[in-house]
C-alpha cells in the first residue's frame, strides 16, 4: 500500500507526482490520465477571467513521462472568443509530452427544439446503477493510477473478452495536492483509458500503449463520473486506433481518440 493521498504535488516550479500516478506498462512510467489531468489544470490555469471552456486537449507522449520530477513550459496564445496554449513537460532537460489546448470563451444561446444529436443521448445503464470493477486481463493489480486513484465500473461489455465495452470513472483522491478536481481534469484522467477498456489483443502477449490522446469537449461533464464507450481497431503493421465516446450522467459531453503502439512482447526467455 502508499501513503501517497494525491497524484501530484507541487514544489515551487516542480510538480511531483506521486505512485498513484503509476501506468500499467512501466512502473517507472506515469499513465497517461495522470499526465493529462496535469495538463489540463495548467491549460486551464493558463487564463485568468472566468467564462473560458476548455474545448480540445491534444497530447503528445513524446517519451514515458516519469514517476519523477517535472518541470513546465507554457505559451499562451490569445484571442478575443478563443485561447491557445501550448504546454510543455520536461524532466530535466528532456522534452518528454507536449499539448496543445483550445480554450473557448462561452456565450449561451438557446437551441431550437429536436435538435438531432448522438445515438444513443445516454450511456445506460448510469454509474449508479453499476457495481462491477473494470478489470483488464494481464494488468497488474498494485498501486497505480488505474488500480488506486481512480474508481471505475462497467456499464457495458465483458473486459474478460476483446472488443468494445463502456464504463464510468471517477477520481477517487485528489489529482493536485490542494487544487479543487475541475470537469476538465476529470474527463482529461478518465479519457486514456480506453485502450484498455476495449482492448483486442492480450495484454500478456502484446503492448498496446498509446502515444497521444486527443480529447474533445463540446460542454463540460456535470458531477463526478465520466463514461467512455470505447472501441479499438488494430492493424499486423502495428499500429491501432481508439475511438472514445465520453458521458456524464446526462448525455454526451464530447470523444477522444488515442493512436496505438502496438507491439509483441518479448520472449522473457
Amino acid at each position: 500500500m502508499s501513503d501517497a493521498t494525491s497524484v501530484f504535488t507541487r514544489e515551487g516550479d516542480t510538480w511531483l507526482p506521486s505512485v498513484l500516478s503509476r501506468g500499467p506498462w512501466d512502473e517507472r512510467a506515469q499513465h497517461g490520465g495522470a499526465a493529462g489531468t496535469l495538463l489540463a489544470h495548467l491549460a486551464e490555469s493558463a487564463v485568468d477571467e472566468p467564462g473560458w471552456q476548455l474545448s480540445r486537449l491534444s497530447i503528445e507522449l513524446i517519451k514515458p513521462v516519469p514517476v519523477a520530477p517535472i518541470t513546465t513550459r507554457t505559451e499562451v496564445h490569445p484571442a478575443r472568443s478563443t485561447t491557445r496554449v501550448t504546454l510543455e513537460l520536461l524532466a530535466g532537460d528532456v522534452l518528454v509530452a507536449r499539448a496543445h489546448a483550445l480554450l473557448i470563451r462561452g456565450q449561451a444561446f438557446e437551441l431550437p427544439d429536436g435538435l438531432p444529436g448522438w445515438d444513443p443521448a445516454q450511456l445506460l445503464p448510469g454509474p449508479d446503477d453499476c457495481t462491477e470493477r473494470l478489470a483488464i486481463p494481464g494488468m497488474p493489480a498494485e498501486v497505480s493510477f488505474y488500480h488506486s486513484a481512480m474508481d471505475h465500473r462497467m456499464a457495458q461489455g465483458d473486459t474478460s473478452q476483446p472488443g468494445r465495452a463502456a464504463a464510468w470513472f471517477r477520481p477517487v483522491v485528489p489529482l493536485i495536492e490542494g487544487q479543487p478536481t475541475t470537469a476538465a481534469m476529470r474527463a482529461a484522467a478518465a479519457a486514456d483509458f480506453g485502450n484498455g477498456l476495449s482492448w483486442v489483443l492480450p495484454a500478456d502477449r502484446y503492448l498496446f500503449s498509446n502515444a497521444d490522446l486527443n480529447v474533445h469537449l463540446h460542454r463540460l461533464p456535470v458531477g463526478e463520473w465520466i463514461g467512455l464507450s470505447s472501441e479499438t481497431q488494430a492493424d499486423g503493421g502495428g499500429v491501432g486506433t481508439t475511438l472514445s465516446r465520453l458521458y456524464d450522467a446526462h448525455g454526451p459531453i464530447g470523444v477522444a481518440i488515442q493512436t496505438l503502439v502496438m507491439r509483441e512482447r518479448r520472449d522473457p526467455s
